[in-house]
């Protein structure tokens, strides 16, 4: 089941594990216990310290990793954590033998303290990318506090729960048979959730920073490399880091890495960010920023930050395109991530909004798993690339309509159809649909800056070729600002920009004793 490659680099893991493992799997005799056999029988062979028992679980096939002779771990996976779910797994294993998490204490003392018997359970598929951190997270909480468990759920094996559920979005948990959340969260939005958020005395003791990064995208993460460079204070507030990178799964533009997936490139940037002691404050947003004797940025938490300057690097997100239903069935057949979600929609027909790079690339990935797909785009043609058109065309099952304006989104408990008018013949169309992916561009995250500094009519913040803004020490990069083009290349080289600008402001001015 294994290549040779991965069992080289498995091999390497395994010899790190601090204590003996048992498997206690539940299986049958059917082709997916088999499977997971086959698994769990091929890794214990690698290993001295692993050995596989059988037993009776809530689901079938479905394995336990336990430290032998200890009480349960808590930690359970239903089907074959293969794909982007090896990883979690190989992480459990070493986790549950006693090697520490690289989690933040402060975090891990929040999960101590829950005192409830929690029962998560986490439907993913293989190849969302955003599910590893779900599971990862989850599992680390069942691993800390012996009275929360977490299961991740395979939905190509647990198909029957996944409709039963309705489960239409990847990853989606359940908290004690409840559904508790979907989409991508952080172990800091996890941890938030189940505790309460951090508490503004844990940044009492903050000093003013020579430069504070709002934002962990990649325009944030360059801006804060380039100025700790300067061998300056850094410090970086970042609801999510990585941004809407980890969104994208193939990326071939990044000059000199002809092929890397976001989620990938964001770890190796955070990485690189953590080699030079940033104080990165994780699942942090910003609500103010104004501009005193020191730049001051108010959290949501109630904290107060200060900074002799500060770069704005909040990025964006995918635009909505404000129909009835859109709010009302998002994850119950409206998506956003073709990688994660497709796969919830193999044999059934859906809707890409939007004909550009995005859409169309969307278009194409999900062709190989739903019956029918219709490319639905407002302007007369398509906006994305030839080479995309191209291979769209080649496409027995894809159906492009354009000068379609969407009308409503329709349903009961899940989308069943979509209404869109002709614009050349003002006609309404209705097309029987059960997924509906839109992807029609970004909106700048800036909201709450409409009376700080000044913005385009596009929300977008106004900056010069340094960086700057209009209001003094304050500076902005990336997707957020009126950049002509939104690229993670261009937002890396603006937010390197945007440092450098920083930093020559604070050399040009003196600021108050602190």
């Amino acid at each position: 089941m294994l290549d040779n490659e991965t069992k080289a680099q498995l091999n390497q893991y395994l010899e790190l594990l601090e204590s003996d493992i048992t498997f206690s799997a539940s299986l049958a005799e059917n082709e997916d216990s088999q499977k997971v056999r086959e698994f769990l029988t091929e890794i214990a062979e690698m290993s001295p310290r692993i050995t596989v028992e059988e037993t009776v679980l809530n689901r079938t096939p479905s394995f336990e990793i336990n430290q032998a002779g200890a009480e349960k771990s808590g930690v359970a996976f239903a089907g074959l954590p293969m794909g982007h779910e090896f990883t979690s797994f190989i992480l459990a294993l070493l986790q549950v033998s006693g090697r520490a998490p690289k989690v933040d204490e402060t975090i891990l003392n929040q999960v101590k303290t829950i005192n409830e018997p929690l029962a998560f359970e986490t439907y993913v598929s293989l190849t969302c990318h955003n599910c590893p951190d779900v599971v990862q997270a989850l599992n680390i909480f069942a691993i800390v506090n012996p009275k929360i468990s977490h299961t991740m759920i395979e939905g190509g094996m647990f198909q029957q729960e996944v409709d039963a559920k309705e489960v239409m979005a990847v990853p989606t948990v359940f908290l004690n048979g409840e559904e508790f959340g979907s989409g991508r969260m952080t172990i800091e939005q996890l941890a938030e959730k189940l505790a309460g958020p951090m508490k503004p005395e844990a940044f009492a003791d903050k000093e003013v920073f020579d430069v504070l990064v709002v934002g962990g995208g990649p325009a944030g993460a360059s801006a804060a490399i380039y100025a700790a460079r300067k061998g300056i204070k850094i410090g970086m507030v970042v609801e999510t880091f990585g941004g809407q990178v980890l969104e994208t799964l193939g990326i071939e533009n990044v000059i000199g890495t002809p092929y890397v997936e976001g989620p990938q490139l964001m770890r190796q940037v955070e990485e690189h960010v953590n080699q030079y002691g940033v104080d990165v404050m994780k699942g942090q947003r910003a609500k103010a920023i104004r501009k005193s004797d020191w730049v001051e940025v108010d959290l949501e938490n109630g904290a107060q930050l200060k900074a002799k300057t500060a770069i704005l690097a909040t990025g964006a997100r995918w635009r909505a395109i404000n129909v009835p239903g859109e709010k009302e069935f998002k994850n119950k057949g409206i998506a956003y991530c073709p990688h994660c979600d497709g796969p919830l929609f193999k044999g059934k027909e859906v809707v890409v909004i939007g004909g550009g790079n995005s859409g169309i690339e969307a278009a194409i990935d999900l062709a190989g798993l739903s019956k029918h797909i219709y490319v639905l785009e407002f302007l007369p043609e398509l906006k994305a690339d030839k080479v995309l058109q191209d291979k769209l065309a080649e496409l027995p099952n894809v159906t492009v309509i354009t000068n379609a304006a969407t009308k409503e989104i329709t349903g009961s408990t899940h989308v069943e159809a979509l209404t869109y008018v002709d614009r050349l013949t003002n006609q309404e169309h209705t097309l029987n649909v059960e997924g509906v992916f839109i992807l029609i561009g970004l909106m700048p995250n800036t909201e709450w800056l409409q009376d700080s500094v000044a913005l385009s009519e596009r929300g977008e913040i106004l900056v010069d070729k340094q960086g700057a803004t209009n209001v003094e020490g304050i500076f902005a990069a990336g997707d957020c600002t009126d950049s002509a083009y939104k690229q993670i290349i261009i937002s890396m080289g603006s937010g390197a920009t945007a440092a450098l600008g920083a930093f020559d402001y604070s050399i040009r001015n003196s600021f108050p004793e602190q």
